[in-house]
């Protein structure tokens, strides 16, 4: 198995970890009752650190099909090399500083640290094009 077909397992791994850190947090406010009902009507707002590991999460989702999308094109096409490898990485690991520098409020730096993972996106969409 290639490198970036283990970076794709490990970031369903963090994907993973981000849906659980999310929901344990809103479940430790909220409690199990309001876990396991329909959710209908208006929730009261959640606490600063619920609501940054929530938006970690769906930010996580915005860019992890991309990310699954040139991976799987990447391997499909068998067009893996040293700047894939290197790109799925750079992706992954991004990710994995991006929950807690979000969690803990970090600006800027958290914002590079996206701009890392996007980067990681983009090198291994440049792979797949032709003289790429």
């Amino acid at each position: 198995m290639g490198i970036e077909i283990q970076m794709l397992v490990w970031s369903i791994a963090l994907g993973l970890v981000h849906l659980f850190a999310a929901s344990t947090a809103v479940t430790r406010e909220r409690g199990l009752k309001w876990n396991a009902s329909a959710r209908d009507g208006q929730s009261p707002p959640v606490r600063p650190l619920t609501g940054r590991l929530q938006r970690a999460q769906a930010n996580f989702m915005e860019t992890f099909p991309f990310f699954a999308a040139a991976v799987l094109a990447v391997v499909v096409t068998q067009r893996q090399d040293g700047l894939t490898a290197l790109a799925a990485q750079l992706y992954f690991w991004a990710r994995v500083v991006y929950l807690p520098l979000y969690a803990a409020g970090v600006p800027y730096v958290r914002s590079l640290v996206w701009l890392a993972s996007l980067v990681g996106i983009v090198l291994l969409a440049w792979s797949l094009c032709p003289g790429g």
